[in-house]
């Protein structure tokens, strides 16, 4: 009986590392910030026919409204209840959209902040994204409901009540990160709440969660709570689908609580990918291409297969979270775009594409001092509709990274190789890489000062091939360069370190 008990709780886990992405599709996008209403049309008119498979949303329970600084963006991340209206739509339109997603077979992941609720300096009334009244000051969140009782003060015996040192598990785990609220989840009474508004949500149709601020949070208590969610909804998912989990775990090393204490729970943010790729395509301290013939658990990261990797994050292209300077962001755009590129063509991990908003930088000391501006916005703080230009990219600040050609391209190169094994790896000892997917994609990349021009075996068949970066197969022709596969499959390549984008990548449905 006991084995039995256990292979079913196996069995629970292990499904929680799968997106469930269908139709061949391998990667989700966040589409950070951005209304219900234009995530369903997105999913329509764009992420599905382009293989888009998932979309991260923000935050969907009802939060704190901050007017000093205004509406900042991390607002979103304070909740006041579980009341499903936000800056980025009501119920009813949260609804429609995972609907709506679903049906074309884009899956939605949900943003929960789950660790805590508002800060404890929030104050009180009904300054909310609903209108609900609550009470920071005496910890009263009536919509829950949640009192004095629920929180973990009488467990943090720091002097302040935050988090002091990193260093000591108890204090990061009981006390309150950032003058957050933070919840005792150890009490049946707080987990049930949790668990009652994360299976509401499945019930929707969502397919699983980015779990915010997991560090925090005791694994055991998160065992249960991920336990006791629903299977996905049969409408769109198999019969005992169980929902993806990826955890937002930020381990850089050197400090007691690490990532693999989450591993065996569901998939984790791997923080280490960003920032070990932001120095190595800056060339920052002696980093080259070169090195990454071993990339992902050689660099001493997590297994691929527990492992959630992202060029950059809503939080590290702020400055905030981790990686520090090196992260990649779009303000780089064409750097980003071949470390977008290279992620998406290589096997590791599921892939996360960041889709962005521009804000107004103003560095003070090195500090951008308007990190925390929210979404392009009305003067009463709502949120702005995104609107596609006749380019297809988007206006208005939002700067939709997703629409790239090159990332879109590449999105759709990680599908059509979805399975295959690195092979043919190529580089020239310094900033110059190549390497294929099987017999199925190959892709090359200068991050030198100087030309490559070389023949490298691609693995592919002999043809014709349209290169995906500098531009696409359109019917019969290419409207951009042109690679010939010889029938031994090599092939020449030469791209200019001086290009706009130096790298060149081909796949078997690119073929002429």
């Amino acid at each position: 009986m006991k084995l039995l008990v256990l292979a079913m709780l196996l069995g629970l886990s292990l499904a929680q590392f799968s997106p469930h992405m269908k139709h061949g599709r391998t990667s989700l996008v966040h589409l950070f910030e951005w209304r219900w209403a234009d995530i369903a049309e997105e999913c329509e008119r764009y992420l599905a026919p382009n293989g888009y498979g998932g979309v991260q949303i923000s935050p969907p329970s009802e939060s704190i409204v901050i007017t000093n600084p205004w509406h900042p963006w991390w607002q979103r991340y304070q909740p006041i209840s579980y009341n499903l209206c936000s800056r980025s739509g009501t119920e009813n339109e949260l609804r429609d959209m995972i609907t709506r997603c679903n049906n074309v077979g884009v899956n939605i992941y949900v943003d929960a902040v789950i660790n805590h609720m508002c800060g404890a300096g929030g104050g009180e009334g009904k300054h909310s994204s609903c209108g609900t009244y609550f009470n920071a000051n005496t910890k009263d969140f009536p919509s829950v409901p949640y009192s004095d009782w629920d929180f973990n003060d009488g467990k943090c015996h720091t002097s302040s009540g935050d988090i002091e040192n990193y260093h000591d598990i108890n204090q990061v785990r009981n006390c309150r990160l950032v003058s957050l609220l933070d919840l005792a989840l150890e009490k049946d009474y707080v987990r049930s709440k949790v668990i009652e508004y994360m299976n509401k949500l499945i019930d929707m149709g969502v397919a699983g969660f980015r779990v915010d601020a997991c560090k925090h949070m005791w694994p055991g208590d998160l065992s249960i709570i991920y336990g006791s969610l629903n299977n996905l909804n049969t409408k769109w998912f198999s019969g005992g689908s169980r929902p993806f989990i990826f955890q937002e775990v930020i381990d850089l090393g050197g400090e007691p609580i690490t990532s693999s204490e989450y591993t065996g729970l569901g998939r984790v943010t791997e923080f280490k990918y960003g920032a070990k790729l932001g120095k190595v395509m800056r060339r920052w301290d002696g980093e080259k291409l070169c090195y990454l013939r071993n990339w992902g658990e050689g660099w001493a990261m997590m297994p691929s297969d527990k492992a959630l990797v992202f060029v950059d994050n809503h939080d590290n292209q702020r400055g905030h979270g981790a990686g520090g300077a090196s992260i990649v962001t779009f303000w780089d755009s064409r750097l980003y775009k071949m470390a977008v590129g290279l992620m998406l063509a290589h096997p590791y991990g599921v892939t996360r594409v960041m889709s962005s908003f521009r804000w107004d930088r103003y560095f003070v000391d090195g500090k951008d001092k308007n990190d925390w501006m929210g979404p392009p916005s009305y003067g009463n703080g709502t949120t702005k509709p995104v609107p596609i230009n006749p380019d297809t990219t988007c206006g208005d600040s939002w700067v939709c990274e997703h629409r790239w050609r090159q990332i879109r391209n590449m999105v759709i190169f990680r599908n059509v190789v979805d399975g295959q094994p690195l092979s043919n790896w190529w580089d020239n000892g310094s900033n110059q890489i190549a390497f294929g997917r099987g017999s199925r994609g190959f892709i090359v990349i200068n991050n030198d000062d100087w030309i490559l021009d070389d023949t490298l075996n691609t693995g592919l068949p002999g043809g014709t091939y349209c290169d995906v970066i500098s531009g696409q197969k359109e019917g019969s022709r290419c409207t951009g360069k042109q690679v010939t596969v010889e029938s031994d499959g090599r092939a020449y390549f030469k791209i200019s370190n001086s290009e706009e984008d130096p790298f060149i990548s081909i796949h078997a449905e690119s073929k002429l």
